[in-house]
């Protein structure tokens, strides 16, 4: 398991020993995983957290890496469309686009709180394409092999509208 956030590794360790699960934990960033050797693993999982990191493509060539010949990989990410909309406002009923993307949480912000905000601990959000997570797991040697969709669960007024949330099956295959 590698995570950056240490509060987080200290939480997967608590629920591994709680299941009596073996799990080995390792803080790193998702872009580097030079922690492991070349094909070291037969599966991967990148739950929908690619949002905290500004370039996906190092995040796909990394685990392409790491992935064994034939290894899978499964991987969450959101809907760009899901970043076009004034959050603030869709929380309260209204779908009020205002965005583009790409995009990051500092792109909107007055130039005098975008120090605020980063000093403030937290996290900077990046609205990636649907290119840069899809076309970018094929670049880094993926085949997509499923695919699927959710949402928030009825939660908030885009359910009605759209899944925001994507999850593919990809299999790494070394072409000669």
């Amino acid at each position: 398991m590698t995570d950056i956030s240490k509060k987080q590794l200290e939480q997967d360790e608590k629920v591994a020993k709680r299941d009596d699960l073996t799990l080995k934990t390792i803080q790193g960033d998702m872009s580097d995983l030079s922690d492991f050797d070349d094909e070291y693993f037969d599966i991967v999982v990148n739950p929908v957290s690619n949002l905290f990191v500004k370039d996906v493509q190092p995040v796909w060539n990394e685990v392409s890496r790491v992935l064994k010949n034939q290894g899978v990989l499964i991987a969450g990410f959101t809907n760009p469309l899901l970043w076009i909309f004034d959050d603030d406002q869709e929380r309260k009923g209204i779908l009020d686009v205002k965005h583009s993307i790409p995009s990051s949480t500092l792109d909107y912000l007055p130039e005098d709180k975008v120090d605020d905000y980063i000093n403030s601990g937290q996290t900077v959000e990046y609205a990636h394409t649907l290119e840069d997570q899809i076309q970018g797991q094929i670049d880094a040697g993926f085949v997509i092999t499923g695919f699927y969709e959710d949402d928030f669960g009825g939660t908030r007024i885009l359910d009605r509208h759209i899944k925001t949330f994507m999850a593919t099956r990809a299999l790494k295959l070394n072409v000669v």
